[in-house]
């Protein structure tokens, strides 16, 4: 993560049995957001990458509830790949954060479904006969209002740099 102009960050209370899921302070001096920055990584047990963050968004279910939330990151993570026995799936995490009025900033700009988006944001491997969509920004339903713009950035213009591609939302905070 990374902050410019007068934006300052300050890392919150981390729970060490989520490593790649860190909660900060983003703020300046007239807006607070909490942002958790996730890279979802493949449990010891087995393949479900939505577990950890479904662990993590569950210990940090209190600081959900406030406004100004943002979950940012690879989540590693796809409805498509749901088993409906599995209560830590993409689908149950998705309607975790809707209970807590945070919404995936690409699926509601768009008007996309989960599992049927339209854009991809990695290709594996670097393949394009590979696309999946599995990075997301997740934002509460005050944010949800302020979003100007949500790209996934060019399989040309990023291929060169990595396997995924940035999403980038852009918000109107005035």
């Amino acid at each position: 993560m990374f902050a410019f102009g007068d934006l300052k960050i300050k890392p919150l209370a981390h729970n060490p049995d989520f490593k790649f899921i860190l909660p900060l302070n983003i703020y300046n001096d007239k807006i607070s957001w909490t942002v958790f920055a996730i890279w979802a990584q493949k449990p010891e047990t087995h393949d479900c990458y939505a577990e950890q963050v479904w662990n993590a968004v569950h210990f940090y279910s209190d600081i959900l509830s406030n406004e100004n939330i943002i979950l940012a990151g690879d989540f590693n993570s796809n409805s498509i790949w749901d088993r409906p026995k599995r209560i830590y799936n993409h689908t149950n995490l998705v309607a975790f954060l809707k209970a807590k009025n945070i919404l995936s900033a690409y699926h509601h700009f768009h008007n996309q479904a989960q599992g049927k988006e339209k854009d991809s944001t990695l290709f594996m491997h670097r393949k394009v006969d590979r696309p999946y969509h599995i990075d997301y920004c997740f934002a509460s339903q005050n944010l949800i209002r302020k979003i100007k713009s949500v790209e996934i950035g060019a399989y040309d213009t990023w291929t060169k740099y990595s396997d995924h591609k940035p999403l980038i939302v852009d918000f109107d905070l005035n």
